[in-house]
């Protein structure tokens, strides 16, 4: 990913937060990934983390209509999804093999389900879904720009996130293109 496309990420990223009146912290923790698939447009993500504990972790998200986290599970964290701005499809499984088989555990809005396994659930803005580990989770905005919300106990990027597909990394390589605007946890 080039550092010119990271850098309008960010501004676009911070003008979307500006314009839903989200105020950021000083000095924010800025990711910007492609999750090493080489085509953020299509698999991307803006990532701020807002509070990162050993008990817990908030962050605060971004992605253009139509990016997508790619499928992926925690085996420790437990965390809630929100849909702060925008409409937030959510993609769920059973189990790395994104199969249609079993059931899966979510609460929505604070009430407990229990779902097909590769169901779909839209969150419009203001609505979260609780998610246990284990359960394998791919999301994408379907309305235009989307602000996402994360709560979570502790976050381990790098021990924590198993991704269904194995060409999938969780950090970007960057072609220094341009001067950053803002240092990236992965800098």
């Amino acid at each position: 990913m080039k550092r010119s496309e990271i850098n309008t990420l960010v501004h676009e990223a911070k003008a979307a937060f500006e314009t839903a009146g989200w105020i950021l912290p000083p000095f924010p923790r800025w990711d910007v990934t492609d999750f090493g698939l080489g085509h953020w447009p299509r698999h991307g993500l803006v990532l701020i983390n807002l509070a990162d504990e050993m008990e817990y972790c908030e962050k605060l998200m971004y992605a253009r209509e139509g990016m997508e986290t790619p499928a992926h599970a925690h085996a420790k964290k437990k965390e809630d999804i929100i849909a702060r701005h925008g409409v937030l499809r959510i993609s769920l499984w059973k189990n790395r093999l994104l199969s249609a088989e079993g059931t899966v555990k979510i609460k929505l809005n604070g009430e407990f389900h229990e779902l097909p396994s590769g169901s779909i659930v839209d969150l419009p803005g203001g609505h979260r879904i609780t998610l246990v580990p284990g359960t394998y989770h791919a999301f994408v905005p379907v309305s235009g720009p989307c602000i996402i919300g994360e709560v979570s106990t502790a976050n381990d990027d790098l021990n924590d996130n198993f991704f269904a597909n194995p060409a999938v990394g969780r950090f970007t390589q960057i072609e220094e293109d341009e001067p950053p605007i803002v240092r990236l946890v992965s800098d």
